[in-house]
């Protein structure tokens, strides 16, 4: 029986090709967007699996009270970390400090290469569960040691043994390679931790990390943690919350114990979808976009269903009497059904083939814009569970309604003709349309709004010019040593216009301090500012404006006790004219200028008060400005040339600040792009169904369309009469649509304290589009309709 029913199934797929075609190709696009999704979310819900004891690892945070707003952040202090160490071993099972991950030259003969890497305490190879390909997890015991990913080893010794090897560490320390790692998988935290160094390391050569070994306020360190067996973290956060709050007093920092800070733990599984704090409360953060992708995915699976409930409906009185036949020779109703599901099985078979090849090939393309690094998991029992499981519910609920409607019709009234669908038959339809283009309008909208407020931020003045910026981070000092000889020769190159050192990039803020004195600052006002230390070629570097008093010069010596402040900063101190005010900071300022406010932390954010001083020992940034006239090839060319004269250690590494400002928008891009392609398949399937259904139309109106063009009807008249219930339809579902975006949307927005406006030619416009869609997707099989010979049309039935 089950071999009838398939062939039965197939005959009629083959019979009616166009409808078939549309529903394997609705159904596989739907099953494709679902399967992609699938795949991200579960990315996205195995962030950091990969370490064996995820569930126990954490991270120690701060919340920090400033002017009655809560901050959080992972910058802490030294101490804390040698505290939980000595004396919570009750609680922690390990305590591992660590700098932030950032670039490092390894050089081994003549290879030199640049890789990111962190110094870490010894026990951060078993917190982290790595899997060592060679060596152990206690490679980092000796201070002279070095830790390499499988990807750095291959890099620098390619298929030799590096163990033991000896690497020379930013043209500085000998390291002698004790350990290599397995590659850290892309979803984790850390997957750019290709390079580990001894902590000891670091505290020996670097002399501001020594005195910050003991400073309560020098948040300036990352603390991870393991939990002990069977400790519960909520009781460890109430044990250690006051822990920095209590000795920042006890060490006379009133400035820091003014901040209340407030120590918690944060679980490593939490850190990737659950990283935003409010106000001291977790509010979330990326799992927002599993929520919404999943909701889209469900979304275009159930369009392309219900252009196969529609398709398959709508058809039924094609298959009326074959009903009625098999009825009166003796089927039954269950073998009907069965009959029927066996066809809507069959289809979603196919789709889900052809949605596996769909998958295969766009992939790579989704990897890319998603930044992800997934693949279709085939030795996965998971995978092809879900997948077939996943097929046999969308072939059942996409089939259920023709299933049991087209079975319950009654033989006598079939095979004598009187059968009719009713007046109600088409309602179910016209309300899956409806819902199908509510759904479709309400992504667009979505899409454009995103991308708009991705542009709106972009478009923000940032206080500098961004075009012809080269910022160079320098791992060694040989640049900084030679600063004038340097900027003289690129200056006589013609390959610059001017060069400067600093402390911070223009694209971020290293540094913020806290504790300034000034005239009229209120004795209970907190203070906290980003702090940029430079050398006074800067401002004509980042040609920033001016807008009151004079910038940096080497021409007066009195410079180095100057300052200038951002509109941000003056506006915060209360200053109406703040040149010539004296700043107390440790020693006496003098305010010499005040500059536009510059974007140098998020673009979605207010620009935070922020100071500038004169430092000549500053020299971990070189900030150059090209020269226009000359091209960019050449000009790079020429700054390397000198710059391995003066440093021939170093690797010629660079980065252009525009690039590095368009990073800045990747997030919401990202999603903006990927929101636009499902919105676009969505809309792909949307128009198939109307298709499918207009064909139908038309083909069950023939003999009506006969007869009024008999009557002397236009075909203008004629496409009008067709088109004008799909019309009301589409015109329905943005009367949904509109409003139930409005309200998304400007929910999402408000996260955002940098927001583009809800303008209304959004809607309008695409509200037009969807009518003109709509219009040219059922245009087609009007005209067509229209245009048939009335002779042959009335010859039909």
């Amino acid at each position: 029986m089950i071999k009838n029913y398939l062939k039965i199934a197939w005959r009629n797929l083959l019979k009616n090709k166009a409808h078939t075609f549309i529903n394997v190709t609705g159904l596989s696009v739907g099953m494709a967007v679902a399967m992609l999704i699938g795949l991200w979310i579960w990315d996205e819900l195995s962030y950091n699996k990969y370490f064996q004891n995820h569930d126990k690892i954490m991270q120690v945070w701060q919340h920090q009270t400033f002017n009655g707003k809560v901050g959080s952040q992972t910058a802490m202090p030294i101490p804390l970390g040698t505290m939980l160490s000595k004396d919570y071993r009750s609680d922690f099972k390990y305590v591992v400090l660590s700098s932030w991950n950032y670039d490092h030259i390894l050089a081994y003969g003549d290879k030199k290469i640049t890789q990111q890497g962190s110094f870490m305490q010894p026990e951060a190879p078993d917190l982290l569960t790595l899997k060592m390909l060679k060596g152990t997890r206690k490679a980092l015991k000796d201070p002279a040691s070095i830790m390499l990913s499988a990807k750095v080893a291959k890099a620098i010794f390619g298929n030799a043994d590096p163990m033991g090897k000896t690497i020379k560490l930013d043209n500085q320390q000998l390291v002698k390679v004790t350990g290599v790692y397995e590659d850290l998988p892309h979803n984790t935290s850390f997957n750019e931790l290709l390079v580990i160094l001894p902590w000891d390391l670091y505290v020996s050569s670097q002399q501001w990390v020594k005195q910050a070994s003991t400073q309560w306020g020098e948040n300036s360190f990352q603390i991870f943690a393991q939990l002990n067996d069977n400790v519960d973290i909520g009781k460890v956060d109430a044990r250690i919350k006051k822990l920095k709050a209590i000795n920042i007093a006890a060490q006379g920092d009133n400035v820091g114990a003014s901040f209340k800070p407030v120590v918690f733990l944060h679980p490593m599984n939490k850190w990737h979808l659950y990283s935003e704090f409010k106000d001291g409360i977790n509010t979330g953060g990326a799992i927002q976009f599993v929520w919404m992708f999943g909701i889209i995915g469900v979304f275009v699976l159930l369009l392309a269903c219900i252009n196969f409930m529609n398709l398959s409906t709508a058809r039924s009185e094609k298959r009326a009497k074959e009903v009625g036949i098999r009825k009166t020779v003796g089927s039954l109703r269950i073998q009907l059904i069965g009959q029927f599901f066996s066809e809507s099985l069959m289809v979603v078979a196919f789709a889900f083939l052809f949605s596996i090849v769909i998958v295969l090939l766009i992939l790579p393309w989704f990897n890319q814009v998603a930044d992800k690094t997934m693949v279709i998991l085939w030795d996965s029992p998971g995978f092809w569970i879900m997948g077939i499981g996943f097929s046999l519910i969308t072939g059942l609920i996409a089939g259920s309604y023709p299933a049991f409607y087209l079975s319950s019709f009654q033989p006598v009234k079939v095979l004598k003709g009187t059968f009719k669908a009713g007046r109600f038959a088409a309602i179910p339809r016209k309300v899956l349309v409806v819902l199908q283009f509510t759904v479709s309008v309400t992504l667009i909208i979505g899409t454009v709004i995103v991308f708009r407020q991705v542009q709106h931020t972009k478009n923000r003045p940032v206080g500098y010019e961004r075009t012809g910026l080269v910022q160079m981070g320098m791992k060694s000092d040989g640049i900084h040593k030679s600063f004038a000889a340097v900027r003289n020769d690129l200056l006589q190159s013609g390959a610059i216009i001017e060069m400067a050192e600093s402390g911070s990039p223009l694209t971020d803020v290293y540094s913020n301090n806290s504790g300034l004195k000034w005239r009229g600052k209120a004795p209970d006002l907190q203070d906290d500012f980003a702090t940029i230390r430079l050398t006074p070629e800067f401002g004509k570097v980042a040609k920033w404006k001016i807008l009151d008093g004079r910038d940096f010069s080497r021409e007066y010596v009195s410079d180095s006790s100057a300052m200038i402040l951002n509109e941000s900063a003056a506006k915060f101190m209360n200053f109406k004219h703040p040149v010539g005010e004296i700043i107390d900071w440790g020693k006496k300022f003098t305010v010499i200028g005040v500059v536009k406010d510059m974007v140098m932390s998020s673009p979605y954010e207010p620009v935070k008060p922020s100071i500038f001083v004169l430092d000549s020992g500053i020299g971990n940034l070189v900030d150059i400005r090209l020269n226009p006239k000359v091209s960019t090839h050449e000009a790079l060319a020429k700054i390397e040339a000198v710059f391995k004269k003066y440093d021939p250690g170093s690797p010629f590494d660079y980065r252009f600040t525009d690039e590095e400002y368009a990073k800045k928008f990747a997030n919401e891009e990202r999603v903006g792009k990927l929101a636009g392609f499902f919105t676009i398949l969505a809309i792909f399937i949307s128009c198939m169904g109307l298709f499918g259904m207009a064909s139908f139309m038309a083909e069950q109106r023939t003999k009506e369309i006969g007869v009024r063009k008999v009557l002397g009807a236009s075909v203008f008249s004629l496409w009008r009469l067709m088109s004008f219930d799909f019309i009301t339809l589409v015109s329905i579902s943005l009367l949904i649509a509109i409003p139930t975006a409005y309200y998304f949307m400007h929910g999402w927005l408000q996260d955002y304290k940098y927001r583009a406006d809800l303008s209304w030619w959004i809607f309008v416009c695409t509200a037009a589009g969807a009518i003109i869609i709509t219009i040219l997707t059922v245009s087609y099989q009007s005209i067509k309709a229209a245009l048939m010979n009335p002779v042959n049309s009335l010859k039909t039935e």
